[in-house]
């Protein structure tokens, strides 16, 4: 366990910062610029012997083909910012918010796809690293492709590096082929070349570019099992999923089960979630994880205020989409470099099918709409 204490670890590094290039989009120069309580109990799921890939859950083969790095990539994912590319090779993919308020106070989201089993060519755009990242990763050692982050954010990083690499942004590892330029989506604004929408994440190529991690995630992120025990087998029928974002319930991500897929088609507040190049966002499994939502602010007056989601060293309830079905609980979390751990209402430990997972992370007083 690090030398920090859980509930320290967070508070103790929100310093003053002051928001690097890739937080604020800024014009291009000669080098594109970059942009607690305590935990209650839960039960600990029972033991899969069975080889599996960690963060899909899906069986694996030789265990040899595992031991490399997961590479986690910052995705924007305001509309303005769509289509993105590459998340459809993501073993699991994390929803949380942005940090940029909207007049009424409140944020949209960022995505995290992680990727391991499967290393897409490019992955984009490509934005700064979050507060949050430092314990969603830490548990499966990832790398994260970034263009930066603030001051604070950057120390606290650092301060898990032996759990976590987010050193390796567009600025330290240019001349690496690591990320590359997309000129299709350079802004042009009175006469100013503006690159936030154009920066694009090469993951397998990011992952040589470090020596830590080889042996790949140290254990299963989720409680996987074979789909024929997912807890969901005897769960709630459900066929629309609706999760807020902003105040009055609203800024909703939804999915729909589609039974000829075996997926939930993910929507975005504005219409379907649509990669480029067309293709549906359709994950296997829905975890929605709720947490306090609260917001640091950057005292340097500049910037944004960083965003806060409650998951060290405290619990909360989760619900656990798959199948056309749906379970309830609880989630606990210890340490930065803790994973989850879920129990089902009735105290059971929760059983996951594999596959690829949207992990959503709202407000605890968010309403889930659950339609079936």
């Amino acid at each position: 366990m690090h030398e920090l204490s859980r509930r320290t670890a967070l508070v103790g590094l929100l310093g003053t910062g002051v928001a690097v290039a890739g937080c604020s989009g800024q014009p291009a120069s000669s080098t594109p610029p970059v942009e607690a309580p305590s935990a209650t109990p839960t039960a600990t799921p029972s033991t899969d012997a069975t080889p599996r890939w960690p963060l899909s859950g899906k069986l694996l083969k030789d265990p040899a083909d595992a031991k490399h790095a997961a590479v986690a990539v910052k995705v924007p994912d305001n509309r303005n910012e769509h289509p993105q590319r590459g998340l459809d090779q993501a073993d699991i993919v994390f929803v949380e918010l942005d940090g940029y308020r909207d007049n009424s106070g409140y944020s949209g989201t960022r995505l995290v796809p992680v990727f391991h089993s499967s290393m897409p060519d490019a992955v984009g755009p490509v934005r700064s690293i979050r507060p949050v990242d430092i314990p969603l990763l830490s548990p499966m050692h990832a790398i994260i492709g970034n263009t930066g982050a603030t001051g604070w954010v950057l120390k606290y990083v650092q301060e898990f590096d032996s759990y976590i690499e987010g050193m390796l942004s567009y600025m330290n590892t240019k001349g690496t082929g690591s990320y590359s330029i997309d000129s299709s989506r350079i802004r042009v604004l009175n006469g100013v070349r503006y690159y936030d929408r154009a920066v694009v994440c090469h993951p397998a190529v990011l992952a040589k570019q470090t020596k830590k991690f080889r042996d790949g995630p140290p254990q299963l992120y989720f409680p996987f099992g074979d789909a024929e025990a997912a807890s969901t087998v005897d769960g709630d029928k459900v066929k629309t999923i609706s999760v807020p974002w902003k105040s009055g319930n609203s800024y909703n991500m939804s999915y729909t089960w589609n039974a000829s897929s075996g997926t939930w088609l993910r929507s975005m507040p504005w219409g379907p979630h649509v990669l480029a190049g067309g293709k549906r966002v359709a994950p296997n499994n829905v975890m929605v994880i709720s947490a306090r939502q609260h917001y640091e602010k950057l005292r340097s007056g500049s910037g944004h205020d960083e965003p806060i989601h409650d998951i060290i060293d405290t619990s909360g309830p989760f619900h656990y989409f798959q199948g056309g079905r749906y379970v309830t609980g609880t989630w606990s979390k210890g340490d930065v470099s803790e994973p989850f751990s879920f129990a089902l209402d009735d105290g059971s430990p929760l059983v996951m099918a594999p596959g690829q997972t949207y992990v959503e992370l709202p407000d605890k007083k968010a309403k889930i709409v659950i339609k079936s």
